[in-house]
This record gives C-alpha cells, sequence and structure tokens, in this order.
C-alpha cells in the first residue's frame, strides 16, 4: 500500500492534471513545474540544516505546494516562492513532537494576505464547478480520509457551517441568501478545501471526538468572522489559522511541565495569529473575477 503522503500527493496531482486540461488552472505548466523543483529543493535544504543528512524524500511538501497553487492566485511567481517557502519553514521549526501548530499550505496563504494583500488573492473557482470532477474529488477524498480516519471532520465541519451560516449571517444580512453561501460547494476547489486541507492528519487530532470537536471550531470561527466583518472567503483559512494552533495541546501526552510549557507557546502564537487576522480583516474587501 503506498504511503500516506504519497497517495495524497497523487491525489493532488491528478486534480492539477484534470484542472488544467478539463477546467480552468490560473498557473501554466512551466511554472508549475518550476515551483515544484523549488519547493523540492528548499525542502530538503531545511532537512539537511535541521537533521544533518537526507534519508527521505518529502513528498508532503509537494503537497504544501500543491495546495497554494489551489486556493491563491497572484500574477507575481516570486510571491508563490516566498510563501511556500514560509509553509515549509514554520512546519519544520514550529511544532511540537511531530504536530503542526499550522497546516502548512493555509499558513502559507495567510502569509500572503499578511503581506501581499494586493496581489495575491483566495480563490476558490480555479478547478471550475463541473460536476463530473466534485465526484472525482469526493471519491478520492473519502479514500484517504478513511485511511487516515479523518473523515469525520468533512462531515462535521459541512453540517455546522451550514447551520451557523444560516443562523448568524444569513438572518442578519438583508441581502445575502442561503444560496450565495450553498454556492461555495459547487466549486471544485472549495470541495479540495474541506476534503483535504482540513483533514491534514499533522494538523488534527486522532480522537474522534476531539475532530467532531474541531470542525465545530472552524465553521465556529468563519461564520462568526462572516457575521462581525462581512461574507468572504478568506475567513474560512483565517479560522483553520486559528484554531489548528491549538492541536498539539488537545493531542499532548506529556507530563504537567512540558504541558506547560507547550500552553504557553500556545497562548502565546495564538495572540499573534489574533495580530494577523486583525491586520488582515482591516485591508478592503476584494472581488476576483476569473473566466477560464
Amino acid at each position: 500500500m503506498l504511503p500516506l503522503q504519497l497517495h495524497q500527493v497523487l491525489n493532488l496531482l491528478l486534480l492539477l492534471f484534470l484542472g488544467s486540461t478539463t477546467a480552468f488552472l490560473y498557473l501554466e505548466c512551466f511554472t508549475i513545474l518550476a515551483l515544484f523543483l523549488f519547493t523540492l529543493l528548499f525542502e530538503h535544504l531545511l532537512i539537511y540544516f535541521k537533521t544533518k543528512r537526507l534519508d527521505y524524500f518529502s513528498f508532503s511538501s509537494l503537497a504544501t505546494a500543491m495546495g497554494v497553487m489551489l486556493m491563491m492566485v497572484t500574477p507575481q511567481w516570486w510571491i508563490y516562492m516566498v510563501v511556500i517557502g514560509a509553509g515549509l519553514l514554520q512546519k519544520h521549526w514550529i511544532a511540537s513532537h511531530g504536530i503542526h501548530f499550522f497546516n502548512p499550505s493555509n499558513f502559507a496563504i495567510v502569509i500572503a494576505l499578511l503581506f501581499f494583500y494586493q496581489d495575491a488573492h483566495i480563490v476558490l473557482g480555479q478547478l471550475g464547478d463541473q460536476f463530473w470532477l466534485s465526484l472525482v474529488v469526493v471519491v478520492i477524498g473519502i479514500v484517504i480520509l478513511w485511511r487516515a480516519n479523518r473523515w469525520l471532520i468533512p462531515i462535521v465541519f459541512v453540517a455546522v457551517y451550514l447551520l451557523f451560516q444560516y443562523l448568524w449571517v444569513v438572518a442578519y444580512d438583508p441581502v445575502l441568501v442561503m444560496e450565495e453561501v450553498t454556492h461555495r460547494f459547487y466549486s471544485v476547489s472549495f470541495i479540495v478545501f474541506i476534503l483535504f486541507m482540513l483533514t491534514d492528519p499533522r494538523t488534527t487530532p486522532e480522537a474522534l471526538w476531539k475532530q467532531a470537536a474541531f470542525a465545530l471550531l472552524i465553521a465556529l470561527g468563519a461564520s462568526l468572522l462572516d457575521r462581525w466583518v462581512g461574507f468572504r472567503v478568506q475567513h474560512l483559512f483565517l479560522s483553520l489559522f486559528l484554531f489548528s494552533l491549538w492541536v498539539p495541546l488537545a493531542v499532548s501526552g506529556q507530563d504537567t511541565l512540558e504541558r506547560k510549557a507547550l500552553l504557553i507557546k500556545t497562548v502565546g502564537f495564538t495572540l499573534m495569529a489574533i495580530a494577523v487576522i486583525i491586520v488582515i480583516e482591516m485591508q478592503p474587501p476584494y472581488y476576483f473575477d476569473m473566466n477560464g
């Protein structure tokens, strides 16, 4: 059986191929290959500097790069490199016993929003909205989620996200209708976000009840931001950015002293994450029109 990380990479590669040949993908093939090469070189340099040896191939770095490519667009190719590099850096240096505080792809996208807000945009329409492609994503997603034992997260997230959006956003906004919320689910990229980015085994808990709580918090955070600030797609990524950093503490089995140090670190990261979210939310909303 394929290693889980390789399985994930092959799934995303398939989606990139199908998106570029049958739907729409912002990046050209040459740029994608160049970003893959940069990602592999940078990742393995980080591994070597950290461990002083190279004894494994990092498939997960390619998944990080593809997550950014599928969710974000920018006309500046170097911005992709900067934010992918940031996602890989934090993966190696901001972790606790192999559990990441931040999803690498999501961290990269938030960094793009923080430093390149005018040039880098989240776009959930890159892979189009064709039903057959959505079905392919769901099928391959179900297979890998079953292998990784993360199948509960998307189920809970979808249910509570729709509920919270209806109760706290649509009911309070006279110009917003529920169809605008459900329309996101026609986007293939949005399904990829739910099935692949939300369920990263390194940034999600193992216990089922903790997975359910994790999914509920992501949906809660995104819906509250929509309620307070306005209906924006970036709120899904900002909510994941904020709540994923509590996963290491939730799954920690360390002794009291180490757990106290982890709590202090988590609170510090939380304060920084809130500051980042505030800075991003102070920016005016953008409306990105993409036809392909």
